[in-house]
This record gives C-alpha cells, sequence and structure tokens, in this order.
C-alpha cells in the first residue's frame, strides 16, 4: 500500500481541504484526509451497531402486554436503522476501496471531479452534484 495514504505527516483541516487549489484535488494527503473520516464513520457505525446487539440481548420479559408491545415497536425501530447502517458500512467499505485504485473522488458517470465540499458533506459520493440530480430525475421518471 502506499506509505503516503498510510502515515501522512498531518491530516489537513476540514477549511485546508476547502481552501487547497485544485491542482491539489485528490492529493495523498486529501485522499488521508477523507480515508480517516471514512475509518471514523465506519468505527461509530460499528460501536452504535454493537450496542444495539447488547441493548437487544438485554430484553426483558415484560407481562404487560402494552409494555411488551411498546418494546417490540422499539427493536423494530432499530432494527431499520441498523440495516440503513448496514447499507452505509457496504458504501464507506466501497469508497475506501475507490480511494486504494485511485478512483475516490472522481464521478462515475462523467468522470469529473466530484468536488470536496461534497465529498466532506458525502463522503461515500461517487456522483457529481450535477449526475446525482440527472440520476434522480431518471429514478423519478421510472417510478422508482
Amino acid at each position: 500500500m502506499n506509505e503516503t495514504l498510510d502515515a501522512p505527516r498531518t491530516l489537513p483541516t476540514q477549511e485546508e481541504m476547502l481552501a487547497a487549489p485544485e491542482a491539489d484535488y485528490m492529493s495523498p494527503r486529501q485522499l488521508a484526509f477523507f480515508r480517516a473520516r471514512l475509518i471514523q464513520e465506519r468505527d461509530a457505525l460499528l460501536a452504535s451497531a454493537k450496542d444495539t446487539t447488547l441493548h437487544l440481548r438485554d430484553n426483558e420479559a415484560t407481562p404487560d402486554p402494552s409494555d411488551r408491545a411498546s418494546v417490540e415497536e422499539d427493536h423494530t425501530l432499530e432494527l431499520r436503522v441498523r440495516d440503513r447502517e448496514r447499507k452505509l458500512l457496504h458504501k464507506i467499505d466501497e469508497a475506501i476501496q475507490r480511494i486504494d485504485n485511485g478512483e475516490y473522488g472522481w464521478c462515475e458517470e462523467t468522470g469529473e471531479p466530484i468536488g470536496v465540499a461534497r465529498l466532506i458533506a458525502r463522503p461515500t459520493a461517487t456522483f457529481s452534484v450535477e449526475a446525482q440530480e440527472r440520476y434522480e430525475t431518471r429514478r423519478k421518471m421510472r417510478g422508482g
């Protein structure tokens, strides 16, 4: 693996990322910034999933049917959130893989830069704002 990506001297701040010249786009330092951000987000999701597992295991039997229904509803909601997070984990892993293979930060549709600001807001983005809007418009027209 590329040492520059694994052990950068210091990671840039979000402000430095936004102020960086275009020539720095997806430089080793910027890629290290996004890798660290993605790993941090992944670690937080994994910790949250572990907490959910522990919480669901600690399910106390409640004799009152309305209390039991409330607990079951809470668990269903929690599992739905975890399912969304599981999908996000997959996107995070894919983004890290794109960093490794040199595709991170470039629009899958146009090959143009996605943009630092968009990637800071959504580090798993694979489309530029314009391409994402076209994708969503096509999806709405197909009814899905």
